[in-house]
């Protein structure tokens, strides 16, 4: 098809929108104008893609009729594939990655390590018991076989965190930081602003008008997507998915009763509180480390799953990331607590600086 006869079409398009919007009642046009903008783009990927002659080579002369005029030209649509263009299984296995880094943060596998050594030294009462044996296989099978090198490693390709040296040559993911923290108050930003919207704003539609920035949350949800995607490649699956595995070990057997029994404790959490003062130098933050490490995995999962289409229904937006807003929330109300987010300027202020607008802080 003729670039001039698909500028007609486009043309003609709004004018067809429009009059059969007007006759619709204004309760009713939501659900057609999602479905008349994805015909719309149909209908011109189509008519492109119809004309199996290559308008390059018709362009420059080259094609079998000689240089035609430009309104005789093919239109030239070209399908948009960047937001797309990802590895899910890498962005799945960042967000477990995030878990175990937390954990890690939190020193449970230092913990591990400390109960092996007492094991074996005989500075812990137990020996027959579940703990005993889990020790025992532990230390004879060492299934975990990426050191903690290799864990540093991996954190800091695929979060900048830690002081771990960057392998000469790798991508490093350097504002994961500050783009997870944006994601996290865009997403806390979003359902605020919906809170005082339905409250505020009247009408027989006060339960479908988000109120909040769609916009917002994709382009950020975009960055973070394709920042974690180009930094985790090589062994971050396998890493992820064996230490995993290991971490999912190790909190099922510091929860066996002889080991609990050996510190006079209740639960394993306790343990590792027990063992990180006794031997570690004191506990990190624990209770919320393991809060963000379950909500920051919830919402990474949520990211690497989404394609944040730009055309999206805001109704249907809002209804996808709603179980979202708790975790998001939870996230931010933990980082506060953490050494690295006492700075934390608060959720309207980090999102203009998110965005680049300057607050009120920072001025």
């Amino acid at each position: 098809m003729s670039f001039q006869t698909t500028e007609t079409i486009q043309r003609l398009w709004e004018t067809f929108l429009r009059d059969q919007l007007a006759k619709l009642p204004a309760e009713q046009r939501q659900p057609f104008e999602t479905q008349f903008e994805e015909r719309f783009g149909e209908l011109l990927k189509g008519a492109a893609n119809g004309d199996d002659r290559d308008g390059f080579l018709d362009l420059i002369g080259f094609g079998d009729r000689g240089a035609p005029d430009f309104d005789k030209i093919s239109y030239p649509y070209i399908q948009p594939d960047f937001d797309d263009s990802v590895v899910p299984s890498q962005l799945h296995a960042a967000a477990e990655l995030y878990y175990i880094y937390q954990h890690e943060r939190m020193k449970m596998f230092q913990v591990v390590d400390v109960l092996l050594r007492l094991f074996r030294l005989g500075k812990m009462r137990i020996q027959r018991g579940p703990g005993a044996r889990g020790l025992y296989l532990l230390e004879k099978w060492k299934p975990l076989r990426y050191t903690v090198t290799d864990r540093m490693v991996a954190y800091r390709r695929a979060f900048n965190y830690g002081t771990a040296t960057a392998p000469a040559g790798a991508v490093l993911n350097r504002n994961f930081h500050r783009q997870m923290v944006g994601f996290m108050v865009a997403l806390g930003q979003y359902f605020r602003d919906l809170l005082i919207g339905e409250v505020i704003r009247g009408g027989h539609l006060i339960d479908q008008r988000p109120f909040g920035s769609v916009g917002t949350i994709q382009r950020i949800g975009l960055d973070l997507r394709y920042a974690l995607d180009r930094s985790t490649y090589g062994n971050i699956f396998s890493l992820a998915m064996e230490t995993g595995h290991y971490l999912k070990s190790v909190l099922q057997l510091l929860d066996a009763p002889d080991i609990k029994k050996a510190f006079d404790a209740n639960t394993k959490w306790d343990v590792v509180e027990m063992v990180s003062n006794r031997y570690l130098g004191g506990t990190a933050e624990p209770s919320q480390r393991a809060k963000m490490a379950e909500s920051g995995r919830r919402v990474l999962q949520f990211v690497a799953s989404n394609d944040f289409k730009t055309a999206t229904d805001p109704i249907l937006f809002q209804s996808v990331v709603r179980p979202l807003g708790p975790q998001t929330e939870a996230w931010i109300a933990a980082y506060r607590m953490t050494p690295e987010g006492r700075n934390f300027t608060g959720v309207t202020d980090t999102l203009k600086q998110s965005v680049g607008l300057r607050s009120a802080v920072a001025a």
